[in-house]
């Protein structure tokens, strides 16, 4: 067997500039967690389905399992440590912690960047709204009604409003 071929790519993640030699099949999740160490992204079924791999690629939420690291190349990522940080939460994240969003935990950060893009092309969205917005996102709790509140008093703070 011969080598694997390494190819280089530059991406701007959580606004540090990183250059990384991957393999061209790499997954984006995979350079993210195993790579740049960053675990908050989690990998949940490899496929599309869940979510729990969400990320922002340019500003947009994306299923990192779905997206080769090659594909990345020049582009600005954001993963859920690139949010908030520890003592200034993003709102998405003080939200959930608020309204008990979290449950086991293991779908949060998908929820998350999925829930922030959606607050970024939808500043105030309504319960279906929030609903059809994370429907690519599963929680195996299944307790969507206080990750759906938690969306909604993240809107209401951005909008300046008490929920």
């Amino acid at each position: 067997m011969g080598t694997t071929t390494k190819v280089a790519v530059e991406v701007t993640v959580n606004g540090q500039r990183r250059s990384l030699e991957v393999e061209p099949r790499a997954l984006l999740v995979h350079v993210v967690r195993e790579d740049l160490g960053l675990t908050g992204t989690h990998v949940g079924c490899d496929t599309g389905n869940c979510g729990a791999c969400t990320l922002h690629l340019d500003g947009e939420s994306v299923k990192s399992c779905t997206v080769l690291a090659v594909q990345a190349d020049g582009a600005q990522v954001t993963t859920i440590e690139g949010l908030g940080r520890e003592g200034d939460l993003h709102p998405l994240q003080e939200a959930f912690w608020a309204k008990h969003g979290l449950q086991c935990g293991y779908c949060t950060p998908g929820m998350i960047m999925a829930a922030a893009d959606l607050l970024e092309r939808n500043p105030d969205p309504t319960e279906d709204e929030i609903r059809t917005g994370l429907e690519g996102n599963l929680c195996r709790c299944t307790g969507y009604h206080n990750i759906v509140a938690a969306v909604q008093e993240a809107a209401a703070t951005r909008n300046g409003a008490t929920a």
